[in-house]
Parts: structure tokens; C-alpha cells; sequence
């Protein structure tokens, strides 16, 4: 049984990582960390078998703490995990890994001194509309894919320190961090190229911008778009991909969130609505077939972790994979600012 220590009792410790790590098998939610006596209040009650400190300096003073998981803001990714990892804990950050490549590469040398496991929490490898493009891509139903879309655009600008560059590092790095994620999962080759532009425009009270695009090309050949906005009035497909045999249009979140925040992720359904269009074309006849969405479960990001460290088990979601992304994501900064395409 490996003892657990959460640092950052926002949403997203509150509503993920409390709740998921206390699902898996083979993992106790230990500690709660926050700096705000409010907020540690607030841990005690809804955890009242955990311990709650007021920092990780406190935390890390707990011997029975092996594992950290931070899910605090992303400026912070890099100085907290390497600080447990020096410690002797092993360590799970929320995406964004950290704020550049470098700052990702310090952590994996961190992880590889002290021989402790290091790994992102990309939950949405087990989203149901990606794993459900997974099926499709596969199972061959639209031949060899040559383009994608992913985005999402929504209207309202994000709260607290998502909607702050310094701590955040901009608007491509919160959604867009699981798309890039999932892009680098889903095509069988490197990023070649990247051109990014970000449109800020007085919306919001923010200075992440309110617009995002990334466009990337892959030694293959393929094509892949990831698009976000919160000053998007009007809605977009969640996934748009064009193969040289036909195409998937899906509409739609994964539907796991809601029933998360209310303790019952198992109950998640999906809407028929949403579920995916495969247009599939023989002897010029184009043919059309709706894709029930292929059910995955948050929960098995955290089992993975306990399998890992319980069992011996292979990590899943490895750092250096999403170090990958992170140069990437690089190269789309610096394409954001000089406006030109940036080469990988």
C-alpha cells in the first residue's frame, strides 16, 4: 500500500486526485497540502482520514509520504517535483509538465538521481472520444489518416490562475496540453514543423489570450490542428479527421467529469447525440456509420501508478514522452511570437 500526498486542494485536487487515487487499488490518500487555512479546513472535512499540512516543506516531513502528487499551478511543476523527488518520494504532476522543455528534462534527471518514478497525470488517454478515434483510426474504417482537428471552444474566461500567463503559461497550456498528448499518441511519427498563432482580444479579465492555434506537420506527411478558445460563441466538432478512405466528425466532451464531481465516475453516459460520425467511402459511394463511443475509465491513470509501484508494472503516461510535447509546445511559442513556422 503506497501512502499518498496531495499538494493543492483547488479543483483539481479536490474533484481528480483525492477522489482517483482513492479508487485504485493499492493506493491510501495520506495528506492533503494547501496554504490557505480556509482551504485546509475545507480538506479536513471532506477527508477526515487524512493528514493536512500547510505546505510541502510539512508534508516531506512525513516519513509515511511515498508518493507526491501536485496539483498546484503550473509555474510551480518543476521547483516542487524536483524538491520531492530529492526527498526520496515518488511524484505525479498535473499537465502541464512544467513551463518549457528544460524545466521538464531538470525533473527527469531529478527522477533518474534519486531512482523515483516521475509521471504527468494525462488522464484523457482514456477519454471516451479518444479512444473511440483510436478504434476507428485502427480498425482502418477511414484508410490512412492525413489530417486532424482538435478543439474546443467554449465563452468565459478561466478563473484564478488559470487566467494568468506568468503562472499558467498561456492559453495552449491547459486543454491543449491532453490534445498535444493525444496528438503525439495518435501519429506514428515526429513533429517536423510547427505555426502557432494566439489573438488576444479585451474579452476577459485575463492575459492568457482568448484564442489559440497549432499547426503541426509530421514526418509522415499528416496534418494536425489543435484549436482552443473561451471567446468562441458557437461550437466546433471535438474531432475532425480526414483520411484518404473517409472521415470521423464527433461532437461533444468526454461525459466523466460530471459524474466525477459527484462521486459516481462509473455512472458516466454518453448522449447517442454525440457519438461519432464515420463517413467511409467505396467506389466513390460514400457511406455513413454512427460509432458508439468506447467507454474509458479516469481511474485507470491511478491504477497504473499503484501497478507501478505495487507490482513493478510498465508506466503508461512516461515523461518522456510528454518531454516530447513539451519541445513542441517550444517551438509553438517561439512561432507565436515571431510568426514564422518554427522547425523541430
Amino acid at each position: 500500500m503506497i501512502n499518498v500526498g496531495v499538494v493543492g486542494y483547488g479543483y483539481s485536487g479536490r474533484a481528480f486526485h483525492t477522489y482517483l487515487v482513492g479508487l485504485a487499488d493499492g493506493l491510501r490518500l495520506h495528506g492533503i497540502a494547501a496554504r490557505k487555512q480556509p482551504v485546509r479546513d475545507v480538506a479536513a472535512e471532506n477527508h477526515p482520514d487524512a493528514r493536512i499540512y500547510g505546505s510541502l516543506d510539512e508534508m516531506l516531513e512525513d516519513d509515511d509520504i511515498q508518493l507526491v502528487v501536485l496539483a498546484t499551478p503550473h509555474n510551480t511543476h518543476r521547483d516542487l517535483a524536483i524538491q520531492a523527488m530529492d526527498a526520496g518520494r515518488h511524484v505525479v504532476t498535473d499537465k502541464i509538465m512544467a513551463m518549457n522543455a528544460r524545466e521538464a528534462q531538470e525533473m527527469i534527471d531529478a527522477a533518474e538521481r534519486n531512482d523515483v518514478m516521475l509521471s504527468v497525470f494525462h488522464n484523457r488517454r482514456w477519454d471516451w472520444d479518444y479512444l473511440t478515434v483510436r478504434k476507428v483510426l485502427d480498425e482502418g474504417l477511414i484508410g490512412e489518416p492525413y489530417f486532424f482537428q482538435a478543439a474546443i471552444m467554449g465563452f468565459g474566461g478561466p478563473r484564478g490562475w488559470r487566467g494568468d500567463k506568468a503562472a499558467s503559461g498561456g492559453i495552449l497550456f491547459d486543454w491543449p496540453a491532453h490534445f498535444m498528448d493525444q496528438a503525439l499518441q495518435l501519429v506514428p511519427a515526429p513533429v517536423e514543423s510547427v505555426f502557432c498563432d494566439i489573438i488576444y482580444r479585451d474579452a476577459w479579465p485575463i492575459d492568457i489570450g482568448n484564442y489559440g492555434l497549432v499547426h503541426m506537420q509530421f514526418a509522415n506527411g499528416v496534418r494536425y490542428e489543435i484549436e482552443i478558445s473561451n471567446l468562441a460563441a458557437a461550437p466546433k466538432p471535438r474531432w475532425y479527421v480526414l483520411g484518404d478512405k473517409g472521415a470521423l466528425v464527433k461532437y461533444g466532451l468526454d461525459p466523466q467529469e460530471g459524474p466525477m464531481n459527484q462521486r459516481r465516475i462509473d455512472e458516466a453516459e454518453e448522449s447517442p447525440e454525440t457519438y461519432a460520425h464515420v463517413y467511409m467511402v467505396e467506389d466513390r459511394v460514400r457511406n455513413e456509420e454512427i460509432i458508439p463511443s468506447v467507454r474509458g475509465s479516469w481511474k485507470n491513470y491511478y491504477q497504473n501508478i499503484s501497478d507501478v509501484l505495487n507490482k513493478g508494472a510498465d508506466l503508461v503516461v512516461k515523461p518522456e514522452q510528454v518531454l516530447q510535447a513539451m519541445r513542441v509546445f517550444d517551438a509553438a511559442m517561439e512561432s507565436a511570437d515571431t510568426g514564422t513556422v518554427v522547425k523541430l
